[in-house]
């Protein structure tokens, strides 16, 4: 019990803390001893090749894969073997790698689905419309219809809609091209804006996690590696971790 609490006094005043987190896929451990803090309002990039444990330890936050150790912290409070649905209702957010659309049904089913009741579809439109108007006007369109950035934004749009103040991302820049990317990165920007939301983004694009976040973090076989501010020498610093 003493150890709970020195873990939640040490999550205070954080978004999101991580305090030697392990987690993996039947006897493997892919992530080990993980710490990471996200601060109120900030956007980390975690970067790193891949294999190294970036989607795992995503997965493990949303409560998708059981931890194995440590703690996880939202708001300060303890969150681990929480559900996704939980962890949604607490304000939790998440843009997959995988695309998860039904590609046979339509945009406005697709966002539908997303939400705990109808009720909220008028208002969570608006916020879709707010980031990706085009959205908006194509409703009746099939998901499988669209093109991958397309595919793309409507998945964080679907992230979006309920306002959350954490948003879990992975590589949501992945084969997009540059006007995209431009979208999407003003789109984070109006976000933490609007709401103050805080973001983890895993990354495959140093140019893009780098312009989008305040600190970025490099894990390496499940650890992290090395960490620091998005500042003007971040780029060849990170490289140094990615080119060996």
């Amino acid at each position: 019990m003493a150890e709970a609490a020195r873990e939640l006094e040490a999550a205070a005043g954080a978004a999101l803390a991580l305090d030697g987190v392990t987690s993996g896929y039947g006897a493997v451990s892919i992530v080990r001893d993980v710490s990471l803090k996200v601060a109120p309002g900030e956007i980390v990039a975690l970067l790193g090749k891949n294999g190294m444990g970036k989607t795992t330890l995503l997965k493990t936050i949303m409560g998708l894969i059981p931890s194995r150790g440590g703690s996880v912290a939202i708001d300060g409070q303890a969150v681990a073997g929480m559900s996704p649905a939980r962890l949604v209702a607490l304000g939790v957010g998440y843009a997959p790698q995988e695309q998860p659309l039904f590609q046979d049904l339509s945009i406005r089913d697709n966002l539908r689905l997303a939400l705990p009741s109808d009720r909220l579809l008028p208002g969570a439109l608006d916020v879709v419309a707010g980031h990706f108007p085009f959205l908006k006007d194509r409703l009746a369109q099939k998901a499988g219809t669209l093109s991958g950035g397309e595919q793309k934004m409507l998945i964080l749009a679907r992230a979006l809609m309920l306002r959350p103040r954490l948003l879990l991302i992975d590589e949501i820049s992945e084969g997009l091209q540059p006007s995209v990317i431009d979208r999407i990165a003003a789109a984070l920007a109006a976000v933490r804006g609007e709401s103050g939301a805080s973001m983890l983004i895993v990354e495959q694009n140093l140019d893009f996690a780098l312009r989008v976040a305040d600190r970025w973090a490099v894990l390496k076989l499940g650890e992290i590696d090395d960490e620091g501010p998005a500042d003007p020498g971040a780029r060849e610093r990170v490289l140094s971790h990615l080119s060996v």
